[in-house]
């Protein structure tokens, strides 16, 4: 067969099922090759859109999201995309194609090396220097893609490989099972859990992987401990559940470091330092962590474990889960937790209840939206100031039901997102809150939703600058350069792209209006004006913590 035709083969043999992406000349053998096949090529307006999209549908659906672009732009547009999914630990597979192997020594029109420039941004980058390697290219690609931690690999296939013969086939789809943590290794940790006096859990971005956010409810229920989790780890516990903590994270000192502060030991369950960094939570190096993940301990000053726990993070709770049942609960004060609780259920309530008009505040903002999702429905954000309000107010009944872009923060993910969201779960709601610089990025692919008709809802918050860099430089120099800039008619847009669009100004009536918006069946847009002034008064409320709350 045509080597187009056995790659196409082999995504099928792993289960591949979709693929977004913008061709170009040099993919034509194999996009004539994916006609014929079983997988559904999505069409998008923008490279980066199509990595957004296999990014989210990756992190969604623990699968390989598949995107595919060019030689040239095509492969530098995917780039920021693969780079975010790549470090929000997003199970990617990324194709590009590439001039013929007999003008790549030389300059020639849009030859570049796509394998070097990919290496940063990957776990493994490869070409396709001969037809009968592909079984076993795309293989490992997947293979990697999915092993823990997950993240994107790339495949480069130049167009006159693709156009060759060959009588190789595709390989057996194979997925490894993760090693178990030790019995000595658990028993040194419950033997340090039992001389604790005020222990707390700090959960990250592996912990909403599979079956670990089970074992660590049963966790947290069998021992009272309560848990912070990371704006990627948001749905690790329940936001009702009493040990539930919310979020950590947030750049200027909040409250919840004053629970750290009291700990006399933590437990990382699948902490990830690219989310929040342990100098941020751990300035003295002088806390007794204890690292459970999948892999070893990140070497940093401000966080080096007493104890490491490595391998598969659900097994190694359950395990810790078991002595607990043997040998009973130890006696703990976990005083400054519940204060911890109690504290931020105030924060979130503020404002909740606003009547304001002609500017709606970030607070009742998310109150509004957390009314009118459900425990499954799935929010997006992208970065900017909203992400910070995100990140503190909005809470999650479930895992994977609040994607936030922060491993490498780039903005723009959340509208191509909202796309494939819908095509990951399609039985639930889907809401993306963006601001309007950040869902600027990808306006165009509007057009795409629209064209695929997909059930999604932008929720556009208002300000006419970038309004986190406003926010950050006014908080180091009591000022800000000229962030501002102008936005198009958004009703005329989304008309003009067969959008439902609505404005909403009036405090109060904003959740009928997200109501509305989420009920229409199609692609659907809310801007609402977002009081920003809201950030520096968060910023002089924070700045007068001290040592209780």
């Amino acid at each position: 067969m045509k080597a187009s035709d056995l790659f196409v083969r082999c995504l099928e043999q792993e289960g591949v099922t979709r693929i977004y992406g913008v061709p170009g000349e040099e993919n034509a053998d194999f996009m004539m090759s994916l006609g014929n096949s079983s997988i559904e090529f999505i069409l998008t307006r923008h490279e980066q859109g199509a990595a957004f999209m296999a990014e989210v549908y990756g992190r969604l659906t623990g699968t390989v999201g598949v995107c595919l672009g060019t030689l040239g732009p095509g492969a530098t547009n995917l780039i920021t995309g693969v780079a975010d999914g790549n470090m929000d630990r997003a199970p990617m597979l990324v194709i590009t194609g590439q001039g013929a192997l007999t003008r790549q020594h030389k300059e020639s029109h849009q030859i570049m090396n796509v394998v070097e420039m990919y290496r940063p941004v990957t776990k493994w980058s490869c070409a396709v220097n001969h037809a009968d390697n592909i079984p076993e290219i795309v293989h490992k690609a997947i293979k990697l893609a999915v092993t823990e931690k997950p993240g994107a690999c790339h495949i480069e296939l130049p167009e006159d490989i693709a156009a060759t013969l060959t009588e190789a086939a595709p390989l057996r789809a194979t997925r490894t099972r993760r090693p178990v943590p030790g019995s000595k290794v658990i028993d040194d940790v419950w033997g340090r859990l039992k001389t604790a006096k005020s222990p707390l859990i700090i959960a990250g971005n592996g912990a909403i992987r599979t079956r670990a956010s089970v074992e660590l409810r049963r966790f947290c229920d069998a021992t009272g401990i309560g848990a912070l989790m990371t704006f990627m780890a948001k749905g690790a516990l329940d936001l009702d559940d009493p040990h539930c903590l919310f979020t950590v994270g947030l750049g200027q000192r909040d409250y919840p470091q004053l629970a750290i502060d009291a700990a006399d030991l933590v437990l990382t369950v699948g902490y990830d330092p690219v989310e929040y960094g342990p100098e941020k939570w751990n300035a003295d190096c002088d806390l007794d962590i204890i690292h459970m993940d999948f892999m070893p301990a990140e070497s940093d000053a401000h966080y080096q474990p007493q104890i490491e726990v490595v391998g598969d993070l659900a097994h190694g709770l359950a395990m810790l889960n078991e002595r607990i049942a043997a040998d009973g609960l130890p006696s703990y004060d976990l005083t400054a937790q519940s204060d911890l609780r109690t504290k931020m259920q105030t924060e979130f309530a503020e404002h909740a209840d606003d009547k304001t008009k002609g500017s709606i505040r970030p607070q009742k903002a998310l109150a509004d939206v957390r009314a009118v999702l459900g425990p499954k429905d799935i929010l997006l954000s992208g970065v900017g100031a909203h992400k910070m309000w995100v990140a503190r107010h909005y809470q999650c009944h479930e895992p994977g039901t609040c994607l936030i872009s922060n491993g490498f923060c780039s903005m723009g993910m959340p509208l191509p997102g909202a796309i494939a969201a819908k095509h990951a779960c399609p039985d639930v709601r889907v809401l993306a809150v963006v601001g309007d610089a950040d869902v600027m990025m990808n306006i165009q692919e509007m057009e795409t939703a629209s064209r695929l008709g997909s059930d999604i809802t932008v929720l556009v918050w208002e300000d006419h600058a970038y309004g986190l860099i406003a926010w950050k430089q006014e908080q180091e120099f009591g000022s800000h350069t000229d962030l501002s800039f102008t936005n198009p008619d958004w009703l005329a847009l989304c008309q003009s792209m067969g959008w439902k669009g609505a404005r909403c100004d009036n405090a109060e009536n904003l959740q009928a209006t997200l109501n509305d918006a989420l009920d229409h069946a199609g692609p659907a847009m809310v801007v609402i004006p977002i009081d920003y002034r809201e950030n520096m008064a968060l910023t002089k409320r924070l700045g007068k913590i001290d040592q209780t709350f």
